[in-house]
């Protein structure tokens, strides 16, 4: 009889290891994790980072962290200036409207005081900045949009400078309701051009470059605005005031709340010419009742 030696003793059989998956697709297996979190991330979850791949919750979270950047006054940074581009378009539209309707558009659009208080269109006082008096008048006013635009719209942003192309022209509405006549029609963009003109000398004076040349091109134009007849001054002064007050109150309002005041400001605005506007009118109705 021959003895043997002992058998080595059985090992227990190791559990094949667990394949992981997406923590936000569960039927999806992966073996790659967020660099931050650490949790199993499928192709669909992956966000390239400087080193690996992290899941959207974790690039959501740093994204929190950086600073957005923006434009000189406050608002978000223009690459392409869509708003001046937009008004363009609009008035060019409108301007073959009107060509093609024989000028019932101008009917429609044009700003005249007495139809404004007595009838309630007080949507004139903004639509009058698309319709135009000829090919000149356009060419002159969309030549100044274009060339002022996109300075302005980079300077406040989109909003504040639609807010303010368009309070211009409001402003220069409400100064032509109070003194033009009441049958007197006024057409055109330019209330609104020369609030742009008065901006872009109050922001260039806040950032200390040479305003000589604005300082001219609107000293010339308010020549020609009082020399040539058939020039609605009052759309003119009053749009170059009120541009050049609420440009200001945006371009120096404090840094640390400029949101803020610069809200304040656009709303400020809208209130006092919507005061002086109801003001009139009711004095007008009283006028002619």
């Amino acid at each position: 009889m021959t003895s043997q030696p002992p058998s080595p003793p059985q090992q227990p059989e190791q559990p094949a290891e667990a394949v992981p998956t997406c923590y936000r697709h569960p039927d999806k297996e992966t073996w790659v994790r967020c660099q931050r979190c650490e949790r199993p991330i499928c192709p669909d979850c992956m966000r390239d980072a400087s080193v690996g791949f992290q899941c959207p919750e974790c690039v959501a979270e740093g994204n929190r962290g950086i600073r957005q950047a923006k434009s000189t006054f406050g608002g978000n940074v223009v690459r392409t200036p869509i708003v001046t581009y937009a008004l363009l378009a609009i008035t060019v539209l409108v301007f073959g409207a009107q060509y093609l309707t024989g000028g019932q558009v101008t009917a429609w659009l044009a700003m005249w005081p007495g139809r404004v208080a007595v009838l309630d269109e007080y949507y004139r006082m903004l639509s009058v900045v698309f319709v135009h008096d000829g090919i000149f008048h356009i060419l002159f006013n969309c030549w100044a949009l274009y060339v002022v635009g996109p300075y302005l719209e980079r300077a406040f942003g989109h909003v504040r400078y639609l807010a303010l192309y368009l309070i211009s022209a409001l402003g220069g509405s409400t100064l032509s309701l109070w003194v033009d006549p009441l049958n007197q029609t006024t057409v055109g963009a330019s209330g609104a051009i020369f609030g742009l003109f008065g901006a872009v000398f109050v922001v260039g004076r806040k950032l200390n470059v040479d305003v000589r040349g604005i300082a001219a091109l609107i000293a010339i134009n308010l020549v020609i605005t009082f020399l040539v007849s058939g020039i609605s001054w009052t759309g003119h002064i009053g749009g170059l005031i009120t541009g050049s007050a609420l440009a200001g109150a945006l371009a120096y309002a404090p840094k640390g709340n400029r949101t803020l005041w610069q809200v304040l400001a656009i709303a400020g605005s809208l209130a006092v010419l919507a005061v002086l506007v109801v003001t009139k009118a009711s004095t007008i109705i009283a006028s002619v009742s």
